[in-house]
């Protein structure tokens, strides 16, 4: 039996990671809508004073045909220019890495950064691009038929569930 992690500790874990690299310079930009969350709280915690940015990358995957659109498509929003950036891109779960591909893919319409580093809570493995992230809270494995849902409660606590898939993602 898999054991679900808690949320809250790997956002405290990925807090201490991401720390001390964070410069004037840097711009962290979260992945609707996990990754969107866990952006907002580094984004408080780190005291940062440069907008915080957006990316819903439904129209960018890859796989769109295949996997269709996102029913709850959000809107991307990056309010600073990007132009040399030092950009950490915050996911909630790093898998296929075909979400991080279409995210660079957009950020790159918004100008092109010094630099982008990944922060996810959790890295599952099982890659189908040659994408690593920088900062990450845990590595878990789980069967392709299982994946992890992050939730936040209407007090801002985050917490993941754990959910049957139809297949890898």
């Amino acid at each position: 039996m898999t054991t679900v992690p808690d949320a809250e500790a790997l956002c405290a874990n990925l807090l201490a990671q991401v720390r001390p690299d964070v410069s004037a310079r840097t711009v962290l930009i979260g992945v609707h809508t996990g990754g969107a969350w866990i952006a907002e709280r580094l984004h408080r915690e780190l005291g940062l004073t440069t907008p915080l940015g957006f990316l819903d990358i439904s129209f960018y995957r890859d796989d769109f045909a295949r996997v269709g659109l996102n029913p709850q498509v959000k809107k991307s929003n990056i309010p600073v220019d990007i132009e040399d950036a030092e950009i950490i891109l915050v996911d909630d779960v790093l898998q296929s890495g075909r979400t991080v591909r279409a995210a660079m893919n957009e950020l790159f319409d918004y100008g092109r950064p010094a630099r982008i580093d990944l922060a996810v809570l959790i890295d599952r493995g099982a890659r189908e691009l040659p994408i690593a992230a920088r900062y990450v809270a845990t590595m878990l494995s789980l069967p392709a038929n299982q994946g992890f849902n992050l939730a936040r409660a209407a007090d801002g606590r985050l917490s993941f569930s754990l959910v049957a898939r139809g297949g890898a993602g």
